[in-house]
């Protein structure tokens, strides 16, 4: 196990700058997990601490070591990538072994790694078959496998579980987890999937843009996300966002319509603002602000309800039964000690 240190690093691809100056401490046997939409660079900070690009600015150190001039087969990770990268034509047993059959490790050593972590896997029943022999999941646990066997500094994960079905990446999500609570080894995990982020980490790093925009634990940044972005990206379904105006210790929007704010907000008369509140926290109430619902979407657990608030639109979250219909008008109250305030122009967190 390691410390990683990310400091002011920076990645260009000729013109075209992709991270800008990006610092992350990921603790000692953590679970971190980098989130962001595509092109926000995430992929490519994991290559960099893996050695498979270059660092145009800054330094990486693993353990206490700076490794940006250090060749990636010497700097102690492992990598599990988005496609299997099996060998086709080698067993399980044979592709969990390989890289340490190349460091010409003896017999006995490498039959104790892969035993072990055929074991920890659930491997042992499928070691001598091939690769097409597998399913998507047992493909992705012998990549994990073959990781584990080298014990590692650091787990390194490049959005292991896009290629899997819905269920399969659940699945697939807990034993990831599992492992790491057993393993102990720090891990870096990239994904776009904030669900997978919310779930896994002991740590997220939100990126945007090729930059750090908040970094912290899953219900520290749900709960206090430090701008819109975070805000918006973190959570599903995402946070509502409704543009007003501060007066008289409400937000005002568009229709007319009071919002309400706990105390401590209410300092801002006249100021143009963003109002967010998270679906779950809309009630039905009768002193609430009058919504035409639009579309109800049923799960079983409970009813996702898209309403229209004058020009704008909001999703509500209730756990109970409601018999909606399509153009009823209904109130809505939202829960003002947890309701977000952005400012119109920065998107920050007031």
């Amino acid at each position: 196990m390691a410390h990683v240190s990310i400091r002011s690093v920076k990645k260009r691809f000729g013109e075209a700058q992709v991270l800008h100056g990006v610092s992350i401490e990921i603790p000692d046997g953590s679970f971190t997990v980098l989130v962001g939409p595509s092109g926000c660079g995430k992929s490519t900070l994991l290559r960099m601490v893996a050695g498979l690009e270059n660092i145009s600015d800054g330094e990486i150190a693993i353990g206490g070591k700076v490794v940006n001039q250090v060749p990636p087969k010497q700097r102690d990770i492992a990598m599990v990538f988005q496609n299997y990268a099996l060998y086709p034509h080698m067993t399980v047993r044979d592709n969990m072994a390989f890289s340490l059959t190349l460091a010409k490790k003896g017999k006995a050593f490498i039959d104790e790694r892969v035993g072990k972590a055929a074991s920890i896997l659930g491997l042992s029943p499928l070691l001598d078959r091939f690769p097409r022999q597998l399913s998507g999941g047992q493909r992705q646990r012998v990549a994990m496998g073959r990781c584990i066997v080298r014990d590692p500094q650091v787990f390194l994960f490049d959005e292991p579980l896009s290629n899997l079905d819905a269920k399969l990446r659940v699945a697939m999500r807990t034993e990831i987890k599992e492992l790491h609570q057993r393993l102990k080894t720090t891990s870096v995990y990239v994904t776009h999937d904030q669900i997978e982020a919310m779930t896994m980490a002991d740590q997220i790093v939100v990126m945007h843009d090729g930059r750090v925009e908040q970094v912290g634990s899953p219900l520290d940044l749900y709960d206090h996300p430090s701008n819109r972005f975070v805000a918006g990206f973190i959570g599903s379904p995402a946070m509502n966002f409704l543009d007003g105006t501060q007066k008289d210790g409400a937000v005002v929007v568009s229709n007319g319509a009071r919002l309400p704010l706990a105390g401590a907000q209410a300092a801002n008369d006249g100021r143009a603002l963003v109002y967010g509140i998270r679906p779950e926290h809309l009630d039905l109430a009768e002193d609430g602000f009058e919504a035409e619902v639009v579309v109800i979407e049923p799960t079983g657990s409970e009813t996702q309800l898209v309403a229209r608030l004058g020009e704008q639109e909001v999703i509500a979250i209730f756990r109970e039964r409601h018999a909606f219909a399509p153009g009823q008008k209904i109130r809505l109250k939202p829960r003002a000690p947890v309701a977000h305030l952005f400012d119109a122009t920065s998107g920050q967190r007031i």
